[in-house]
């Protein structure tokens, strides 16, 4: 069985070798500069993990593989023009190095291209691979404007933001993981356990970007600590906060969420600091070590035996970094 190293080389490999050579070049100079960034492909490792556990020819799930991380670097493209970041993996993003119509343009044929890559799968297993591919994508976009319909919100609650993620995140997660069960012919019980492991997974891996956006060592976490906090993203920080705050310190945030002209370093150490009053921190790691036991519950009951298991369990542990 392959582990999550040979797994990122390989699709690493594949991608390399598809180049993304194509005039106009002012069109493909974005897409490869985006698909070529590298890092774990957390998704399509996934996705052929989960192919793996039941067999061996990893080859046969690469297109695929390979489709869902197009399409999630796609999402990435326009989420950073709708976010106005700047900095994406520790480099420039797209909209900031071609600006926003090159970024919006280029994400758009990304789009295509994933959908021209799924569509690489046997014929018997087109039917119920792009119905899922589909269904996710949909889901991804009401996520993205739920995430939107947010930001005017300042009575948002924690069930409404795990919702939001669990859309806008957890779902594509749970696809590459059903995708690569449906592709191996896996037991119908074991597809939907591979997605409910996935999708609690997934809200376990935004919960812990929230963390890592206020705490995190910045060289190690890509982009600028306290972005969110600068943009008042309704993270599950900020939500938290706001609906434990006292109306007195309820007004004195929003007071500052409202300024258009601040200091940044003032504005993120503020809203640490109320983070660290209120006990935000600990209540958000509880929630992720809670969503850690579901994954691990889920994954108890694949009928698979544990030797199987073992490479899948260790790389999800690897990327939720149970010891944040």
């Amino acid at each position: 069985m392959y582990n999550w190293e040979n797994l990122r080389d390989a699709v690493n490999e594949f991608i390399d070798n598809l180049r993304f050579e194509r005039e106009p070049r002012e069109l493909y100079a974005p897409i490869r500069y985006t698909i070529e960034q590298g890092g774990k492909r957390v998704r399509p490792v996934l996705l052929l993990m989960s192919y793996n556990m039941y067999k061996d020819n990893i080859e046969e799930a690469m297109y695929p593989a390979v489709a869902i991380e197009t399409y999630h670097n796609y999402t990435l493209i326009h989420d950073d023009v709708m976010d106005r970041a700047s900095i994406r993996r520790g480099k420039p993003t797209v909209c900031a190095k071609w600006g926003d119509t090159a970024a919006i343009l280029s994400g758009d044929t990304m789009l295509v291209l994933a959908y021209e890559f799924i569509s690489n799968v046997p014929d018997d297993k087109l039917p119920a691979v792009l119905s899922l591919f589909t269904a996710t994508a949909k889901e991804i976009g009401d996520g993205q404007q739920y995430d939107l319909d947010f930001e005017k919100r300042d009575d948002v609650k924690e069930e409404e933001y795990l919702e939001m993620i669990r859309l806008k995140t957890s779902v594509l997660l749970a696809a590459s993981m059903k995708m690569g069960g449906i592709l191996a012919d896996a037991p119908k019980e074991d597809l939907e356990l591979l997605y409910a492991y996935g999708e609690t997974m997934g809200l376990a891996f935004q919960l812990q970007d929230d963390l890592l956006d206020v705490y995190a060592d910045q060289a190690l976490f890509g982009k600028k600590i306290g972005g969110d906090i600068c943009c008042n993203k309704k993270t599950f920080l900020l939500i938290t906060a706001m609906n434990l705050a006292s109306p007195e310190l309820l007004a004195e945030m929003k007071a500052w969420m409202e300024k258009s002209d601040f200091c940044a370093e003032e504005k993120i150490s503020y809203f640490t600091a109320v983070y660290n009053k209120l006990g935000v921190r600990e209540i958000c790691e509880k929630r992720i070590e809670e969503l850690f036991a579901k994954c691990d519950s889920y994954m108890d009951r694949i009928s698979l035996p544990a030797e199987k298991k073992q490479n899948l369990k260790a790389f999800a542990d690897s990327i939720l970094n149970r010891n944040l």
